[in-house]
């Protein structure tokens, strides 16, 4: 038993695959433009690694919410049927009950991918009109293809340090203005592409 369960979990780890988001953006006047807090939501389009399916919709996922896995098998921060071919698929924090225990085909056909926290980063002033990875996504069976920057980005003024809470980037691009320093700011031209790390 304790050779399948290191088999196993030697097998799941060589499917995982990182995937980067990068991000650019010409920036005015700002800086540390991040997502702000573990609610934040990382709009994505995936598609199903069993059948390509890539749904119209999208869909969030972020560090603070989880469901339950289908059969017990951990808790993941999506749970989600492919229409195409009824797959479970997941983005998710758990591969521990796989690898704890005796593992069905039912529990090695779910799909994961995690947000990997440590990853987060900001794109700063020295960054602007650079694509940089502002975060990673590991995962097993999805591969994220698009995504949708929204409300919940945070940003400081260059010079003046001043906090920009409440950035919404759905647009592509957001303006602000500076009091201390008497500057417009600004994130302009956001766009994004993913990597395999």
């Amino acid at each position: 038993m304790a050779i399948f369960r290191a088999f196993l979990n030697a097998a799941v780890q060589s499917k995982m695959v990182k995937f980067g988001l990068q991000f650019k953006a010409t920036l005015e006047n700002v800086t540390n433009v991040r997502p702000e807090g573990e609610d934040f939501r990382w709009f994505l389009k995936l598609k199903c690694g069993n059948c390509g399916e890539i749904p119209d919709k999208w869909q969030y996922v972020n560090l603070a919410e989880s469901a339950p896995l289908k059969g017990g098998r951990g808790s993941a921060s999506m749970v989600q049927k492919c229409k195409l071919c009824s797959r479970e698929n997941s983005i998710g924090k758990s591969l521990r009950a796989i690898s704890s225990s005796f593992a069905t085909r039912a529990e090695r056909d779910f799909f994961l991918a995690d947000i990997l926290e440590d990853t987060i980063a900001p794109y700063n002033a020295e960054d602007s009109e650079k694509f940089k990875t502002m975060v990673q996504f590991e995962c097993r069976g999805l591969e994220p293809v698009d995504f949708q920057p929204q409300a919940g980005f945070a940003a400081q003024g260059t010079e003046s340090g001043t906090a920009f809470p409440e950035v919404n980037l759905l647009e592509k691009d957001w303006t602000d203005y500076d009091e201390k320093v008497k500057e417009s700011v600004g994130i302009y031209e956001v766009t994004h592409r993913f990597i395999k790390c």
